[in-house]
């Protein structure tokens, strides 16, 4: 049997202060690593560095992202890790077209507010002026003189009653590429039906129905037309059953009746 090769002493001395010596150096360099890390860290938070140099807005339609930075009343000469996020929260949750908020500090000098509104079901119309009707039910103040209403139909003729709350119940059924084809809807009552609307419509038709069955009929709406032709337009009387007439065909019969 082989014997195995016996190192002296001697030998191993030399290795084993080596090895010593090289865990001491890379203790020195994590401890070193360490001390300049928490040193950064400290200047950073002492030092403009970490002083809010943006906000940053996401998830809004409706409401200007300098709205929604004002309403937060985040100032811009404090640190991020210092703004009250559940105060700025509450600040823009205020504003009744909020649902939900979120405010969070970004690294290494940004605050994100992340938003969630209510939709806009319309536009109550008045004197030129637009009031958007929330979701819930809320109307809001008139809009701002230039301000334009988006994303949603204009309502004209209408005051807050049944008659309203009836339309915005049957609007809110309906699918949003629905809502968002409707340019605007006309209160127009007759002796038979204290509901009946008038709604005209991005495409260019014009649609005469009623608000008691406005989802059941108008959930039909995309097929109807995709059988019409879009160069003829008309109305699309959804009242009771369902027909379209074009008005070139409503212009010749006043025509003929004044030649008569």
């Amino acid at each position: 049997m082989e014997k195995g090769k016996i190192v002296s002493i001697e030998d191993r001395i030399p290795k084993l202060k080596q090895l010593r010596k090289s865990k001491a150096n890379r203790r020195l360099v994590l401890l070193l690593s360490l001390f300049f890390i928490l040193v950064a860290c400290v200047l950073y938070f002492l030092s403009p560095l970490s002083y809010v140099k943006s906000v940053q807005v996401e998830g809004n339609r409706y409401i200007t992202s300098k709205q929604i930075i004002k309403l937060s009343k985040v100032k811009k000469d404090r640190s991020i890790w210092k703004v009250d996020t559940g105060t700025a929260a509450a600040n823009i949750k205020k504003n009744q077209e909020i649902k939900s908020v979120k405010v969070t500090p970004v690294f290494p000098n940004s605050i994100k507010i992340t938003v969630s509104e209510h939709n806009r079901m319309a536009y109550l119309s008045n004197n030129g002026k637009f009031a958007p009707i929330l979701e819930n039910g809320s109307v809001l103040e008139e809009l701002a003189t230039g301000e334009i209403p988006v994303f949603a139909p204009v309502l004209i003729g209408f005051k807050e009653g049944k008659a309203l709350k009836l339309l915005l119940e049957e609007l809110d059924k309906l699918p949003v590429e629905i809502q968002n084809a409707i340019s605007e809807i006309h209160y127009a009552p007759t002796k038979t039906d204290e509901y009946h609307i008038v709604m005209f419509m991005n495409d260019g038709f014009e649609v005469s129905a009623t608000s008691r069955t406005l989802y059941e009929k108008m959930i039909h709406y995309p097929s109807i037309v995709s059988q019409l032709d879009p160069n003829v337009k008309g109305v699309i009387d959804l009242e009771v059953g369902s027909y379209f007439k074009a008005y070139e065909d409503t212009e010749q019969k006043e025509d003929t009746n004044e030649e008569n």
